[in-house]
């Protein structure tokens, strides 16, 4: 009997070691299973933003497609919180277009944010916001928890917002009962039909229950799990079904009309005219791929009125203004309007649009700024069917900058057909390549934009810009009589060059030309003679001392007829007279022929020279346009106040 009682503990003993250490091996087990399930990421969709999740810092993962422009996105690096997160985390490089999991985190506001081009998202710009935020990589930092269920300001749960994973295991509790905690056996029940069961998130039954317990929901109840336990709060008939999918919590409206509308990117303030060709040989389908091209060089401009403007003008036979720089002032209501342009048709008269642009796009009643450099961008299918040289010369020196973008050119047997060839380099006011694309295809045409952006932004690159130092044919009109002597000539030869090398000179900024005079005058080079600052330096040093007498009002008149008789339409006319002494003919009226002609005209004294005579040749107000030096050693001194006058005037006066 002993031996039997013996033998059945020893059996007993066994079988608790065994279930002991299978219950070890279990748990082990389990334990593993707990912790891949104890931090589920939550998901989000491309349209969340940052201000709507009250959690400091989390981790998401991100949809495919966040790329898109209609997810606004405000700042660069640090980005406002009404942005969307998963296209700032695309802006910003931490994600492409295919998604993926980031680490967000919360950061107080910034008194601006600056818009962006990066990773194909154009984010905007925002004077202020009331919270900020960056994104990272998801690694978690030691020490954190981060939430497997994040909390949002509106009324709108998790799950209804793009099905985000809630608390792991935790069950909605339904009002009246309690929540229990769930066994041991419940959660290996559950992981073991993990093998066959997708579980998602199920929503809180009513806003003021938050506590809950474990129960994961199959995939096939999630229609009847929405119907069961969200009440869509619809906020208007179009929000109802049938009309609009889903709904808007109440707590959403009074924020809907508060999103905040890009003043524009104030690194890029230009105005902007975009010529379109409409002909009738360009087709459908091309026409809408520059549709499209439009569309994306507005979103990707900012347009606003601290930064670019942009009007859109279509050339056929006729051009006609579709909108002008005024119209609309936001990337997104530009994109609208570009959608809705029709087809002209008719021939691709691009230099009758380009005259057109010139005469009447670029007003104050259009909406021009002044103080913006004006950009023409011309599109062309093929090539025009008009010239375009004489209005191309005709706008840039209206301050018109001029860019080109031909796509499909003439092959080899169309170009007998190209009424002006080599017309880009004739409409383009530099050549090396800046102010002009080719594109092989239109279904190229996307490529260019992102150089043709830069570009027109760059104002600093923007020579054919219109300023004071490159808009003038400037005549320098020199006193080369006895008095003056060999030595004090090279002196005011030396004047003359530190005056011109302050100018932007070549055959479309500023041009210069010289006449020397003593009783009798010479040309000693025209405005066309030379198109460049070296070499008219070059020019100035080798003119020749004359020697003679002094006729100033001869040499005046002179002046009219040999130099600013060329001048080009649109050129300011400067003339500048240095003299030493008083002159032996009346100055009276060739000065007063001068200033009716437009020429601007400055007098510079010196020695004996008659201060009365320099206040009668020079524009009125004589103080800003005579100057008397005792001197011809102090000439020097006059240059940078004489450049300061001509910039001030240029300045005061309407640019175009």
């Amino acid at each position: 009997m002993g031996t039997v009682v013996l033998t059945m503990k020893a059996s007993v003993i066994e079988m608790f070691l065994v279930l002991l250490v299978t219950g070890i091996h279990s748990n082990k087990e389990m334990t593993k299973k707990i912790k891949r399930l104890k931090f589920n990421v939550p998901q989000i969709n491309c349209d969340v933003k940052a201000g709507k999740i009250i959690n400091p810092e989390f981790i998401v993962k991100c949809p495919a497609g966040c790329q898109d422009p209609k997810y606004h996105v405000y700042g660069t690096d640090v980005y406002a919180s009404y942005s969307s997160v998963c296209g700032a985390a695309v802006h910003s490089g931490v994600l492409d277009n295919s998604g993926g999991k980031i680490l967000v985190r919360k950061v107080a506001g910034q008194s601006g944010y600056k818009g962006s081009y990066s990773n194909g998202v154009q984010s905007l710009s925002l004077p202020r916001w009331r919270e900020s935020f960056i994104v990272s990589e998801s690694k978690p930092q030691k020490g954190v928890t981060y939430p497997s269920a994040l909390t949002y300001s509106s009324s709108k749960t998790p799950a209804a917002k793009a099905g985000e994973t809630t608390k792991a295991y935790e069950r909605p509790s339904v009002p009246g009962t309690t929540s229990q905690p769930v066994t041991l056996t419940q959660v290996l029940a559950v992981t073991t039909a993990e093998a066959s069961h997708t579980t998602l998130p199920k929503p809180s039954p009513s806003a003021a229950s938050t506590t809950s317990s474990p129960r994961p929901q199959p995939v096939g109840h999630r229609s009847r799990e929405m119907d069961l336990w969200s009440t869509p709060t619809y906020t208007s008939s179009q929000n109802r079904p049938g009309a609009n999918p889903g709904f808007v919590p109440k707590e959403e409206l009074s924020t809907q009309s508060l999103e905040p509308v890009s003043l524009g990117d104030p690194n890029c303030k230009v105005d902007l005219s975009f010529l379109i060709d409409g002909s009738s040989s360009i087709g459908k389908r091309r026409f809408r791929i520059q549709k499209q091209f439009l569309a994306d060089i507005a979103q990707a401009l900012d347009i606003g009125p601290a930064g670019p403007l942009m009007g859109v003008v279509q050339y056929g036979d006729n051009p006609a203004t579709h909108f002008n720089l005024r119209t609309h002032t936001n990337s997104r209501d530009l994109k609208t309007a570009i959608e809705k342009i029709t087809q002209r048709g008719g021939l691709a008269n691009a230099g009758r649009a380009i005259s057109f642009v010139t005469k009447n796009f670029f007003s104050k009643a259009n909406g021009n700024r002044g103080g913006s450099p004006n950009v023409a961008v011309v599109l062309v299918d093929g090539w025009p069917t008009d010239k375009v040289e004489e209005a191309s010369r005709l706008a840039r020196e209206s301050g018109i900058n001029i860019f080109f973008i031909t796509i499909e050119g003439a092959v080899e047997n169309e170009k007998q057909y190209v009424l002006e060839p080599n017309f880009v380099n004739k409409a383009v006011c530099r050549t090396n390549g800046f102010y002009s694309f080719h594109v092989q295809s239109w279904f190229g045409l996307h490529k260019t934009l992102q150089p043709l952006v830069k570009r027109v932004c760059d104002t600093e690159r923007l020579a054919c810009s219109k300023t004071c130092l490159n808009s003038a044919d400037i005549g320098f009109v020199i006193d080369g009589s006895s008095s003056v002597g060999t030595g004090n000539f090279r002196t005011v030869l030396q004047f003359v060059a530190n005056l011109s090398k302050e100018f932007e000179i070549s055959d479309t900024d500023t041009r210069v030309g010289a006449v020397q005079y003593t009783y009798e005058q010479r040309l000693e080079f025209g405005f066309d003679k030379y198109s460049s600052k070296a070499d008219v330096l070059n020019a100035i040093k080798r003119v020749g001392y004359w020697s003679g007498g002094t006729s100033t009002g001869a040499a005046i008149n002179y002046a009219l007829e040999q130099l600013f008789q060329k001048s080009k339409p649109n050129k300011r006319k400067l003339m500048i007279l240095i003299t030493d002494g008083r002159s032996y003919d009346d100055v009276r009226i060739p000065a007063l022929a001068a200033h009716l002609k437009g020429v601007i005209t400055y007098a510079v004294g010196v020695a004996w020279a008659a201060q009365e005579e320099l206040e009668v040749i020079a524009t009125h107000p004589a103080r800003d346009h005579s100057f008397f030096a005792d001197d011809f050693d102090n000439l020097y001194q006059y240059v940078p106040r004489i450049i300061r006058n001509i910039c001030t005037e240029f300045n005061s006066q309407p640019r175009n």
